[in-house]
């Protein structure tokens, strides 16, 4: 999809504009929702400058109420598929900039005013309620085409939407790969997140590994199998191989970090380290995404985002030695 983006018929804010009080009290909304919900996001966006930390957390306020409107359970699918509609609408709103200050919409105007400030693809929003959809509609993923396809819906999305914010370091080489390389990247932290939520999704009917996949390792393709698989499917070597995929887009996806600048390469990096970490327990014991949700300590989050400070990672991509 292209990265290209409407002109706002309200004009972008000077730069050091400051918000008004309307505008950061909407703010501030969404960096509560985002500290209560994303753990591991709050890690890396709290490396920000405050300014493109708001940003970012209206992006993902937005994105956790279009998430929420597709996993509530309490919700029948056309009640979904119309809270679905009305955050489209919100797009549509925002990029015809008809959010006002005053709006009781906090998401809204914080999102309205990220939008006007930050060269965001506002049509990857509307990509990320697609992505939704497929969850809304019980999509069938039988090859890894198919699940890319979510994966770039519902994750692809967000890196590009943070690109936005991030901006690309002037003088940056290839710099017209940096969105796919943050698209990449959105797709190596859903495919781990796929994997540390096998059992949880099990639990709730879904089924997101490739029905192809499933067979070369004689999993079950059905929920209930595949909570427990049976006596002679190779769970392990599956979770393996999906981990080796996903390792294979961390690699393409670090190719941004050279590309950002020291503050934005480190959110990155302490984003995606969070992950990568969390794909290694995975890969040392597939078993254990069968008996709960696993989780990286909080000093091992801590570690990861020191660790991205110091940007070692992106001196590492940048000279070729990320493996």
């Amino acid at each position: 999809m292209s990265q290209t983006r409407a002109p706002s018929p309200h004009p972008r804010p000077a730069p050091g504009q400051r918000p008004s009080p309307a505008v950061v009290a909407a703010y501030r909304y969404c960096v509560t929702v985002a500290g209560q919900h994303a753990r591991n996001f709050s890690y890396g966006a709290r490396l920000m400058p405050g300014p493109r930390r708001d940003a970012l957390s209206a992006l993902y306020a937005f994105a956790r109420r279009v998430d929420d409107a597709g996993d509530d359970g309490t919700l029948h699918p056309g009640a979904k598929e119309q809270r679905l509609a009305d955050a489209r609408a919100l797009v549509a709103r925002v990029r015809a900039g008809e959010v006002a200050e005053d709006d009781t919409d906090p998401v809204a105007v914080a999102l309205a005013d990220a939008a006007r400030r930050h060269p965001v693809p506002l049509d990857a929003l509307d990509e990320l309620i697609d992505g939704v959809l497929m969850d809304v509609r019980g999509e069938h993923y039988e090859t890894w085409d198919d699940l890319r396809l979510y994966c770039r819906r519902v994750a692809g999305t967000i890196g590009r939407l943070s690109l936005g914010v991030f901006g690309v370091r002037p003088g940056a080489r290839q710099a017209d790969r940096a969105p796919a390389y943050a698209n990449t990247l959105g797709l190596a932290l859903q495919v781990t997140n796929i994997l540390r939520d096998i059992r949880e999704d099990a639990q709730g009917g879904r089924v997101y590994l490739p029905a192809e996949d499933l067979r070369k390792f004689g999993c079950p393709e059905d929920p209930d199998g595949l909570r427990v698989p049976p006596r002679g499917a190779d769970f392990g070597g599956l979770v393996r191989f999906e981990a080796r995929r996903a390792r294979e887009l961390f690699a393409e996806g670090y190719l941004l970090l050279p590309m950002l600048d020291r503050r934005s390469a480190a959110c990155v990096a302490a984003m995606a380290g969070i992950y990568h970490r969390l794909l290694d327990r995975i890969e040392a014991e597939p078993a254990a995404v069968l008996r709960g949700r696993v989780a990286l300590p909080a000093a091992s989050k801590a570690a990861v985002a020191l660790r991205a400070l110091t940007g070692v990672d992106a001196r590492r991509v940048a000279r070729g030695r990320w493996t």
